[in-house]
């Protein structure tokens, strides 16, 4: 768009004798020079939302789609159309609202081919799944701009346009991040593949054999009241990461973080021990962050990406009776993993919702010599 002086003026968004007209002007040229129209302009004027528009901008998709529009464009119902859309946890369009590009409308007939090929229900589920997924990555992506981008200029006392332009390109970098999901969709079903299909075609259905490990942060409550929110996401920075990083190396997989908590899986006890272990070697000498946790191995319900039964329930509730810098483990994880590691007897434990007390032992490293 070409606006002038005259033109901001006039529509009531630049007053020349405002103590910051100089750099509110440079700041409505660019953003009319990047495509934003009067109108656009005087929203984010009355909202105080300049820099927000910034970023709009550089999300721009080209969304020139309404419900019927999308509707025509796929040749899906517009019902259906919203169903999709409620499933992977959009929220809902107004009739007129053009929120879709003609790339997206006709994505969204993978949906019916895949209810066809899986059954309603499943499919269902599955888009549920992806919604979240996708969602978190999403967030993830903007928690990563305004912590580390934004943030800093703000703090170092950057100007509006100068923050304006750190937005809008870290906004341009959404379309090859969307085609670099794609690659890595393909890439983690082919791993995801070799991990869970083969216990499948050794006939197991519904369930299949798992280590599943849960480790969290000792005093993580207390540390949240005693630090301030920065060093605290430092600290589940460094958990997080390194959990990742510690299962990946030993050919696990992070399921999921729940607070200051990791949920990992192996395909068998003894890698799952070794994923433990090393987690905490990376914090042996680290003064804020102690984790500890607990293993169980058997049979597991896999489903929409996660991991469901007794065994998970037994590992999870254990890990919060382990002390700090330890990793308690059942008697089948033991079993599983004879030579590789050391195990000492840890006593029986009751658990909530097991009936009778389960035994454990720690597991640590084998003693390699004497001192």
């Amino acid at each position: 768009m070409s606006f002038n002086i005259d033109d901001f003026r006039a529509a009531g968004l630049y007053d020349p004798d405002a103590p910051d007209a100089e750099q509110r002007l440079a700041m409505l040229e660019w953003l009319a020079a990047h495509g934003a129209t009067m109108e656009q302009i005087g929203w984010a004027v009355h909202k105080g939302a300049l820099i927000e528009l910034a970023g709009e901008l550089g999300r721009m998709r080209e969304a020139r789609l309404t419900l019927a529009d999308a509707s025509a464009v796929s040749g899906m119902p517009v019902e259906r159309i919203e169903a999709v859309r409620f499933a992977l946890g959009l929220p809902r369009l107004e009739p007129d609202e053009a929120a879709m590009t003609e790339g997206e409308a006709l994505s969204l007939t993978v949906f019916d081919r895949g209810e066809e090929l899986f059954g309603e229900s499943a499919l269902r589920r599955f888009t549920q799944v992806m919604g979240t997924s996708i969602a978190r990555i999403a967030e993830a992506g903007i928690s990563l701009s305004l912590a580390n981008l934004l943030s800093p200029l703000r703090e170092s006392g950057g100007s509006e346009l100068v923050i304006a332009e750190a937005r809008f390109n870290a906004a341009r970098s959404i379309p090859p991040l969307a085609e670099l999901i794609g690659h890595l969709f393909r890439a983690h079903t082919a791993v995801a593949a070799r991990r869970i299909e083969a216990s499948y075609e050794q006939g197991f259905m519904d369930t299949v054999p798992m280590a599943v490990g849960f480790l969290d942060l000792v005093g993580f409550t207390a540390l949240a009241r005693q630090i301030d929110a920065r060093a605290l996401a430092d600290v589940i920075d460094r958990f997080e990461e390194t959990a990742q990083d510690v299962t990946a190396a030993n050919n696990g997989r992070v399921v999921k973080f729940i607070g200051d908590e990791v949920m990992f899986v192996t395909s068998d006890a003894s890698t799952a021990c070794e994923v433990a272990l090393a987690l905490l070697d990376s914090f042996a000498d680290d003064p804020i962050v102690r984790p500890r946790g607990a293993i169980a191995a058997g049979d597991v319900l896999v489903r929409g990406g996660d991991y469901y039964g007794p065994i998970v329930n037994l590992a999870a509730r254990a890990a919060g009776l382990a002390a700090p810098d330890e990793v308690l483990v059942t008697e089948a994880v033991a079993n599983e993993a004879p030579g590789a590691f050391r195990f000492e007897p840890a006593g029986r434990r009751v658990l909530k919702g097991f009936n009778e007390p389960v035994r454990f032992l720690t597991v640590e490293r084998p003693v390699t010599g004497r001192d």
